[in-house]
């Protein structure tokens, strides 16, 4: 089986979104390059017809004109918002995109997140795109114009998609699914200092810290 170790540690990556709900029974699709030629990718109706319970051989793994080149399963139609995220930068080896249950609430209110938690600041601003049809290119020109404005060193990305989820980019697979987790609490605490905020119990620091920007 080609990429069998990658394709094993996408497989339990996807598992385990679905059981702490960073994903839903609506949708969600994770990838990751494995070669010039090749990436690695969920199959569509991993989240719905599997509850992303999918086997190592169920990963597909597909070539940069979008074939099958092995795995059990068709392509998702949202591998074209991940092939605009490998094609804007070659450093890009990983993309995750999930129906977070906290960062929901900001990206379906079409809110920029708040960015407050230490973990988080090495983000930057946590953007929400305008809205564009999940599965539709224009969403994934959306994704690939919001990339092309940071420049051609964007490779650590945590972008929410209007009314849909969120798009987490990085270097490997374990960075960019560790930057989903960090991206979800911030949510969580995001959407409790707004509240806080608003009942006058404290006013919101969105100060930005200058510590723990690499690691």
């Amino acid at each position: 089986m080609l990429y069998q170790k990658e394709r094993e540690q996408l497989a339990d990556i996807v598992k385990k979104m679905f059981d702490r709900y960073e994903t839903n029974t609506a949708g969600g699709n994770v990838s990751a390059r494995v070669s010039d030629e090749h990436i690695i990718m969920s199959p569509t109706l991993m989240s719905q017809k599997h509850h992303c319970d999918i086997s190592p051989y169920q990963v597909l793994v597909v070539d940069m004109d979008e074939n099958i080149v092995e795995g059990d399963g068709r392509i998702t139609r949202e591998i074209n918002m991940h092939m605009a995220c490998y094609k804007h930068n070659r450093d890009i080896g990983a993309v995750v995109h999930g129906h977070s249950l906290y960062s929901m609430v900001f990206a379906t209110m079409g809110m920029d997140m708040p960015n407050l938690t230490e973990s988080t600041q090495k983000f930057g601003e946590i953007k929400c795109l305008d809205f564009a049809p999940a599965t539709s290119s224009k969403l994934a020109r959306k994704v690939r114009d919001y990339l092309e404005d940071k420049g051609s060193n964007a490779i650590m990305n945590t972008i929410l998609l209007n009314r849909h989820g969120v798009l987490v980019t990085d270097k490997t697979l374990e960075k960019a699914y560790d930057n989903l987790g960090r991206l979800e609490y911030n949510a969580y605490i995001a959407e409790k200092s707004l509240i806080f905020e608003k009942l006058g119990i404290v006013k919101l620091d969105q100060k930005n810290y200058d510590f723990n920007l690499v690691e």
